[in-house]
């Protein structure tokens, strides 16, 4: 038995017997070893321990009158074998069923009080020959005590949480083909707007940009979650300013406004008992109400890679509403299910009820349900999104992601979407020559699209022919991790993003487009990455392009750099 377990349990044990060898009042007028020596007879102490000596008890069985039935022999049991303080008579008996003389109980009170002296030595030995470890231990336990007291003085909230994100992107995009072709106002760029001179003065040019985010992580019970975003950032909505190509826009993009501090999320989750969790929030995002995101390719590059190949479904809608997830409860490792839903209006973000508000007809809302199932390395998921007028499609050609309008002027009702996105992904149990592969496809059903001149359903003007029914998009993604160094990760995706399939004006659809990307992620530190990115984009303008004299492709090199704190 440990030493100081012994010591805790040997006061114990005396503790038990000292009612028995005499009154209260006479065992407190003992003071140690001298007193006891003195309330004994001498010689029957000599007698008893001279015969202790020769008949050392080490197990109960020795007691030839102890049998395992009687009620106490556990007992006996233990006091012999891990304390050693139990005396019978010379005879080879205990006697447990008679009464003990004070003779009696004084021999064994002096067993147990010779045990508890060696074991008191022992420990100064131990002091003495640790003595310098101890000083040192001490030293930092008071040094420990002051920092904790410093803490606690100055710390910024016992409920409250800071996390850190810094994202400074240094790069640009190549623009390979002719100036920025005709076109008109609703496609922000032509020959004849400020457009078509910023589209040319970016071709080439490298900018350096950032994105901060401050994320305030409070709990009250520590199950939920009180989440605010502080955002600010250098860009627009693409991080290289001035181009017009929806499908260059980097994952870290923000459009806010240069230098401005926002609040970019602020919601409140929930538990509802073991498989269920709620959310809700003025400023909240549909994708983030969601179980999981069927992909394990994860450098955060061009946006589109982000969207589990479906940007119409998964098209991260921001606004106000209220989700639910539930995950089924299994034990740990086991594969599970899972199911989501949620609502976001997007303009109940400003405020502003003049706009629409929440679950009106104008209020840009978006339905979302998701099924999924998932392992360990593995998962997939369907995910259906419905969209009412001026929500979008997110990441593709113009001619397919132009904003559903909301005009009364148009013949029937508001446009609205119909979303789908299945994804699937696996990854290896070890990191190797085999890569995670990710894999998604999304189709969009359109009521309407942008307005349409009735008038002219013909030609080879883009707008005649906008009037989108169906798009789709997909994409496939592999990444290694720990590739050349533990930490490290590559890869590289390719896919296409959302493209017009077919039209409502019977006019056939030349809107298809490519992406390509690749990335080797640098893992400096703990909290500091470098990712160094190339892109390729081919024909991102789609329809667009192909009916007029526009941009041909794009070629977009950076470099990424991330602080954690």
């Amino acid at each position: 038995m440990k030493l100081f377990k012994q010591l805790l349990v040997a006061p114990a044990a005396l503790g038990l017997v000292a009612p028995m060898a005499a009154s209260a009042q006479q065992v407190a007028s003992l003071t140690g070893m001298s007193a006891v020596n003195e309330y004994m007879n001498q010689q029957d102490v000599d007698r008893f321990r001279a015969w202790e000596s020769k008949n050392q008890v080490t197990s109960v069985n020795q007691f030839s009158d102890v049998k395992p039935t009687d009620w106490a022999y556990q007992a006996l049991s233990n006091l012999v074998d891990k304390y050693g303080c139990v005396a019978g008579y010379p005879n080879g008996t205990y006697k447990g069923g008679q009464a003990m003389t004070r003779y009696e109980a004084a021999a064994l009170l002096n067993a147990c009080l010779d045990r508890v002296t060696e074991q008191t030595d022992e420990l100064k030995r131990l002091l003495d020959e640790f003595q310098q470890e101890l000083t040192v231990l001490r030293g930092r336990v008071d040094g420990l005590e002051k920092k904790v007291g410093k803490l606690e003085a100055q710390q910024f909230s016992t409920t409250t949480k800071l996390k850190g994100e810094l994202n400074m992107v240094l790069g640009g995009v190549a623009y390979t083909g002719s100036a920025f072709g005709r076109g008109n106002g609703n496609n922000n760029f032509g020959t004849n707007n400020s457009a078509a001179s910023a589209g040319t003065a970016a071709r080439n040019a490298v900018s350096f940009n950032y994105d901060l985010r401050l994320n305030l992580n409070t709990s009250f019970t520590g199950k939920d979650l009180l989440f605010t975003r502080l955002r600010a950032g250098n860009w627009a909505n693409s991080a290289f300013g001035g181009t017009p190509v929806n499908m260059a826009a980097l994952d870290k993009a923000t459009s806010y406004g240069t230098d401005i501090v926002n609040i970019d999320r602020l919601y409140y989750q929930f538990p509802i008992g073991k498989e269920f969790t709620a959310t809700i929030g003025p400023k909240l995002r549909n994708t983030e109400m969601i179980a999981f995101r069927p992909q394990a390719y994860n450098p955060e590059i061009l946006d589109f890679f982000t969207l589990a190949g479906a940007p119409g479904a998964y098209n991260k809608a921001t606004g106000g509403g209220f989700g639910l997830v539930w995950k089924q409860n299994v034990k740990k490792g086991n594969p599970y299910l899972t199911a989501s839903a949620n609502f976001v209006s997007e303009t109940s973000e400003s405020g502003d009820p003049n706009s629409g508000g929440m679950f009106s007809a104008y209020g840009r809302n978006n339905v979302t349900v998701q099924l999924g199932a998932r392992g360990n390395n593995w998962g997939l998921a369907a995910l259906y999104r419905y969209g009412t007028c001026n929500t979008d499609l997110r990441r593709g050609t113009p001619m397919a992601v132009t904003d559903l309008p909301c005009n009364s002027s148009l013949t029937g009702n508001n446009a609205s979407s119909n979303n789908l996105g299945l994804g699937a992904f696996w990854q290896p149990i070890q990191t190797g020559w085999i890569p995670s592969i990710s894999i998604g496809w999304g189709y969009s059903g359109l009521s309407q699209n942008s307005a349409v001149s009735t008038a002219n359903t013909g030609g080879n003007n883009a707008n005649t022919i906008n009037n989108v029914s169906a798009a789709q998009s997909w994409s496939a993604m592999f990444q290694w991790d720990d590739a050349f160094a533990k930490g490290n990760s590559a890869g590289f995706a390719f896919g296409q993003g959302v493209m017009t399939t077919s039209t409502r004006s019977g006019i056939g659809a030349n809107d298809a487009n490519y992406a390509f990307e690749w990335f080797y992620r640098f893992r400096v530190s703990d909290n500091i990455s470098i990712t160094p990115a190339v892109f390729y984009l081919s024909n991102p303008l789609g329809q667009q392009q192909n009916t007029q004299s526009t941009v041909l492709n794009n070629t977009g090199i950076l470099v990424n750099t991330r602080f954690t704190f």
